[in-house]
This record gives C-alpha cells, sequence and structure tokens, in this order.
C-alpha cells in the first residue's frame, strides 16, 4: 500500500502566496519523515483555486530539501506548454532530485487557461497526445526530430538527460471520456484519478481502464492508479465536521466559480459576492464528503481505505491541504494518519 501527499497550493482571500508555497515544501519534508511515498503538485494558472503555476519549480526546490520522497506532478498541461521546454525541465527536475519524479500528463479543461495562453482549446486532444509522444521521444532518443501537426523538433539531443530510464514513469489523468482512457490503455502508463470525480465513478474508471489495459496486453493493475481524494483525519467526528466544512466548501465553490470565466479569472473579486449572487446550484457539501472524500477519526479512516482496498485501489493521494485548510491542522492530521492509519496497511 501507497500513501501520496498531494497539493492545489489553494490561496483564499487574505492569505499570503509566499506563506503558502513554503508550508507546501514544509508539508512534504514533514511528509517524507512520516513515511509518505511520494507527493503530488498541481498546475493551475490565474486563479486562486491553487498557485501551482510551476509545479516543477516547485518541485525542485523540494528535492533539494528531501532525500527519499518521490516527487509528482498532478497533472502538467502538455497542451500549454514547448514540448522541448516540458521534457527539459522535468529532466533537470530528476537529475536534482536523483531520479524521483513521477511525470503526470492531463488535458486541462479551463477555458480561461487555454485563452490567456491563446491556444485553441478545440486542438487540445490532439496537442495532448502529440505533446507526450514528442517529450517522450526527446527524453529517449539523443539526435531526436520530430515533425507533427502541432510540434516541430529538428535534430535536439535533451540535456541533461533523465536519470530514470528509459525515462521518469507517467501517468495520465483521467476523468470521464472514453476516448483518453482507451488512448491511455495503449500507452502502457497507468491513469490516475482526480478529486473531481465522486468515488464510485472513479472506480468505475479505474476498473474499465484495467480491462482495456488487459486487452492492450499492458496489464496495468488497479492498485497501481494514484486514486486522489480529499483527506483529514482528527480526533472526534466533531472536529472533522468544523474543520472540514469551510474548506471543502471553498474547494467546491472556486471548482465552480473558476468554470464560468471564459476570459481573465477570479482573482480580484471576492467570493462571498459570487456566492450572494451565483446563479447554479451550491455543491452539497455532505456528499462530497461521503463521495469525493475519506474524513473521519482513525477508526473511520481505516474502516473507508479498507473498503477501497478491497475493490483494488492500492495507491492513496491524500489531499489534506484542500480549500485553504490551516497549515497546522494539515499537518496534525498528517500525522495522526501516519500513527494511526498507516501502520494497518504496512
Amino acid at each position: 500500500m501507497k500513501f501520496a501527499l498531494f497539493t492545489h497550493i489553494a490561496w483564499p482571500e487574505g492569505t499570503d502566496q509566499k506563506k503558502l508555497i513554503d508550508e507546501a515544501a514544509e508539508q512534504v519534508i514533514h511528509g517524507e519523515s512520516l513515511g509518505f511515498h511520494s507527493a503530488w503538485i498541481a498546475e493551475h494558472h490565474f486563479s486562486r483555486y491553487g498557485i501551482g503555476s510551476s509545479p516543477l519549480v516547485v518541485a525542485g526546490a523540494i528535492a533539494a530539501q528531501t532525500k527519499a520522497i518521490r516527487l509528482g506532478t498532478a497533472v502538467l498541461i502538455p497542451s500549454l506548454h514547448n514540448p522541448i521546454r516540458l521534457a527539459e525541465d522535468t529532466a533537470t527536475v530528476d537529475v536534482i532530485s536523483g531520479g524521483r519524479l513521477d511525470v503526470g500528463f492531463g488535458r486541462g479543461s479551463a477555458a480561461y487557461e487555454f485563452n490567456a495562453y491563446s491556444i485553441d482549446q478545440t486542438d487540445n486532444r490532439a496537442m495532448f497526445v502529440e505533446g507526450i509522444q514528442t517529450i517522450k521521444g526527446l527524453w529517449t532518443t539523443p539526435d531526436y526530430s520530430h515533425n507533427g501537426k502541432h510540434y516541430k523538433v529538428d535534430h535536439a539531443t535533451l540535456t541533461p538527460s533523465p536519470i530514470q530510464k528509459p525515462h521518469p514513469p507517467v501517468y495520465i489523468a483521467v476523468s470521464r471520456t472514453i476516448e483518453t482512457l482507451k488512448y491511455v490503455a495503449t500507452t502502457g502508463h497507468p491513469i490516475c484519478i482526480g478529486v473531481t470525480s465522486d468515488t464510485a465513478t472513479a472506480l468505475a474508471l479505474c476498473q474499465q481502464y484495467e480491462e482495456l489495459s488487459q486487452e492492450s496486453g499492458h496489464n496495468v493493475p488497479m492498485s497501481e492508479i494514484p486514486f486522489f481524494r480529499y483527506f483529514y483525519v482528527g480526533e472526534t467526528e466533531e472536529q472533522v465536521r468544523n474543520d472540514t466544512r469551510p474548506t471543502l466548501r471553498w474547494a467546491a465553490d472556486m471548482v465552480g466559480w473558476r468554470s464560468t470565466f471564459k476570459v481573465g479569472s477570479e482573482i480580484g473579486h471576492r467570493i462571498e459576492d459570487w456566492r450572494s449572487t451565483r446563479t447554479d446550484t451550491a455543491p452539497d457539501l455532505l456528499h462530497l464528503s461521503k463521495n469525493r472524500a475519506v474524513f473521519g477519526t482513525p477508526e473511520q479512516i481505516i474502516a473507508q481505505l479498507k473498503e477501497l482496498q478491497s475493490q483494488g485501489i492500492g495507491y492513496f493521494g491524500c489531499n489534506f491541504a484542500f480549500g485553504g485548510m490551516p497549515h497546522d491542522k494539515i499537518m496534525k492530521s498528517m500525522e495522526l494518519f501516519s500513527k494511526e492509519v498507516m501502520p494497518h496497511f504496512a
């Protein structure tokens, strides 16, 4: 059983960006001492939802302060980047970390991000597939050339090259499209599951992927799929409810609010103003806590994880740092999880 940390590096109103990034690093450093297998950082742009706009820079900084914990991107959006730049940056972090980088890729979905980059989102899927192909080619092939629809490379030899051979492990995010699921199955790379899918839906995707992977001859088991959920462990049920209600609400509202922007973003606006005038249905926090989260006392967490384990999940991504959860509460929850929960899955 593997346990990972995950963060968007959320930036609620009234909080300091540098302090948040420093705290995210402290959480990973502490997570290493607590026995977490890996830590994953999301890529988001122009939004308070997450300020990890350069997750590889953050990962490189953390790599210099850690020794064993693996560092992952969940996920990089290839369509927003030149593939040569991404290949170079990922290879560099792999070298800095001593071969501890895991590279998660995803298609992205926020229209305002693509519009700000002046990228036509209708070409996203083709750019995504070709971008990953080009990055892998650069990682593995000296004097590499590529002449595609979206990207061209002319006799490039990557320096530095990745430590891990043939390249860092690759994971690809899926949420709902069967086309992406079929594509990933043919690559032999594991999928990764984000917190925006209900657990039942996510489990069905994992099972479908496992079947497609077997059909393609790669046989990637469900146990290798990072399965990300909101996580919080508290001493009492009352503490868990009180601590998670405002942060889960903020995270859920930000998902809805940022989706309303085609250009610009919610920065410069107040979330309370939007909440008072919103036209959509407010998220059901009870539903989210039951279907996209693993919340509870240590005993309740153990029971929930054993149930998921019985259905094939063996790699849990723990998003303790959701929705602006205070740093001290994140650290205490991680410590309680390490002391009271992890030994039951050793």
